[in-house]
């Protein structure tokens, strides 16, 4: 199945929810994710409960990935800037936040309170107003999302979380639903990944509302020559592919005593890992590989054209390496710097570009919460100069009303027809 199988599926559901509003939401969350959640809004009481019931360690982690997170992406944000055309004509280009965003948080197969992070960090910093966190409801917590994703929000002062997810959530966000004591607003944006009846919604309701990017299954590549230790390799191809079955894991090497030695790690790794099943099914599909290449410089031809949401450099300066990759979602340069440690506390963002998507699109960032608007000021003598290039040029286009509004102020003379 892909985006545009999936899309007539919650076709229904997108117009069911536009139509019928916060009931059509809760049948919905009722059919597909097997549970009612007792109210659409998260109560403050429940998530402060959530954040109380957060176990020391877990806090001093997510509180230490809000303040990375948070370091880098304030260096992110952009200044307004002026341009003197001429003297007397000047275009400013001002940034200005997205007044209101919703975040999609995913549940499922894990807990995504990095997720969380990633989306409302940079919003905040970027200056969004108002931010709606969408996750889906959970059977074993009384119909709430999960406490860790609730203690998260807590952490970071978002109180308007939904216990809502797929296709449904992203209606609600789009449409905006009155509820019990108030109203969920529309929002201008979304972000955040998801399934793909999420994607097929952010798909189908683009224009109606803002989207970041159409997510699919991660992807991991990781280039590497005979320097590499094939035991760090073998552990961060494992540690994507336990996201999911349809999960990418790729290496691309010109060793052929590292591929063989990589083989073995994995066989070896994979087998005291929980996951094994899932990961077994990853590595095993056609979307996972060990690729040789003659060299290094064929390897990057190969991770350029791949265009991997991770891409990892494991190999004799690494760095020089990796300012020669031009298409990744983020690039992970040598043996200390693994995946793992951008999806939760390098301070860069996880929510990336995937599917080949890197070539011409870029991963979450304060710039993803930001429109650039331009502020034109000329005056009179500035005007004048110009307007016999802007007359000829309307003309050209044959819309001679333009004209007219420059020779309406510069007494041009209309020319006779």
């Amino acid at each position: 199945m892909d985006v545009a199988d999936a899309a007539k599926r919650i076709a229904p559901i997108l117009s069911e929810v536009r139509d019928e509003g916060a009931e059509a939401v809760l049948r919905w969350s009722e059919l597909l994710d097997n549970v009612r959640p007792p109210q659409l809004r998260v109560p403050a009481q429940v998530i402060a409960d959530a954040e109380a019931g957060l176990e020391p360690a877990v806090r001093a982690g997510l509180l230490e990935a809000i303040d990375r997170t948070r370091r880098a992406h304030l260096e992110q944000r952009r200044t307004d800037t002026t341009a003197v055309v001429v003297p007397g004509g000047t275009v400013t280009e001002r940034w200005l936040p997205v007044e209101r965003v919703g975040l999609y948080v995913p549940g499922g197969r894990a807990v995504y309170p990095s997720s969380v992070i990633m989306n409302v960090v940079p919003a905040q910093v970027a200056g969004v107003a108002a931010l709606a966190v969408v996750s889906p409801p959970q059977q074993d917590f009384g119909g709430w999302p999960h406490p860790t994703i609730l203690a998260a929000c807590a952490l970071l002062g978002v109180d308007e979380v939904y216990a809502v997810g797929g296709a449904q959530a992203i209606a609600m966000l789009a449409y905006g639903v009155d509820l019990p004591g108030g109203r969920c607003e529309p929002v201008d944006l979304v972000t955040g990944p998801g399934n793909i009846y999420v994607t097929a919604a952010k798909r189908a309701l683009r224009g109606v509302i803002g989207i970041d990017s159409e997510a699919g299954p991660t992807e991991i590549a990781i280039l590497a020559d005979s320097t590499a230790d094939p035991r760090h390799v073998a552990a961060d191809l494992l540690s994507q592919a336990e996201h999911d079955v349809l999960a990418a894991a790729v290496l691309v090497t010109p060793s052929e005593e590292l591929a063989d030695a990589v083989a073995k790690e994995v066989a070896n790794q994979v087998a005291n890992t929980k996951h094994v099943e899932r990961i077994t099914e990853s590595l095993s599909g056609a979307q996972s590989a060990i690729v040789l290449v003659d060299d290094l410089d064929a390897g990057l031809r190969v991770v350029n054209a791949y265009a991997a949401e991770h891409l990892e450099i494991h190999t004799e300066n690494a760095r020089e390496i990796a300012m020669r990759v031009r298409n990744a979602g983020a690039i992970f340069v040598g043996t200390w710097a693994p995946v793992s440690l951008g999806d939760y506390c390098a301070g860069s963002n996880h929510v990336l570009p995937t599917r080949g998507s890197a070539r011409y699109s870029s991963g979450l960032s304060v710039q993803s919460f930001l429109r650039g608007v331009h502020i034109i000021e000329y005056d009179e003598a500035a005007l004048v100069d110009v307007a016999g290039h802007v007359i000829a040029l309307a003309e050209a286009e044959d819309l001679p009303a333009h004209g007219d509004a420059i020779r309406i102020r510069t007494q041009f003379e209309k020319k006779a027809t």
